[in-house]
């Protein structure tokens, strides 16, 4: 399972999912240009000491993601407020590629385009979104607990 971020833009958010990604054993793929740089404080701050235990793999551009994404042949799912199909009716496989939108403004046409699949997250009527950083999250918890990836368990009674 991988997690991908199109041209994130809120350095925060990005922290986090990373810091999410360290914890659970998955790579993260950062699709440039971010809307800050990496040695923003506030993405520094959110991703703490854990931004060393992660694997980040950074693409300058779309197209070279999706050159790499063609030669690795991982499945690209999309989450989108736009998708069409409830992420938890989606059947997620090994080395999936779960892809997140900018926080602003989601993903152009072309990216939509370019996913097997196009999945949401329900939500309350009226509102626009989750937190990106939160719907990773949940998508990526569903996602691992489907395909039994990440990392083991711990033995009752330790905390997480």
């Amino acid at each position: 399972m991988r997690i991908a971020l199109f041209q994130p833009d809120i350095p925060q958010n990005t922290g986090t999912i990373l810091r999410l990604c360290a914890c659970l054993a998955v790579e993260a793929h950062i699709i440039e240009p971010a809307g800050f740089p990496v040695s923003d404080y506030h993405f520094r701050r959110s991703g703490m000491d854990y931004l060393d235990q992660v694997t980040i793999q950074r693409h300058v551009s779309w197209s070279e993601f999706a050159a790499w994404r063609e030669q690795d042949g991982g499945r690209l799912v999309l989450f989108s407020t736009k998708g069409s199909e409830p992420y938890l009716a989606h059947r997620f496989a090994p080395g999936d590629i779960l892809l997140f939108g900018r926080e602003s403004a989601g993903v152009p046409d072309e990216v939509t385009a370019a996913a097997d699949a196009r999945l949401r997250i329900p939500i309350a009527p009226g509102l626009r979104s989750i937190n990106v950083a939160m719907a990773v999250a949940m998508a990526l918890g569903e996602a691992l607990r489907q395909t039994g990836e990440g990392p083991q368990m711990l033995e009752p009674g330790h905390e997480t």
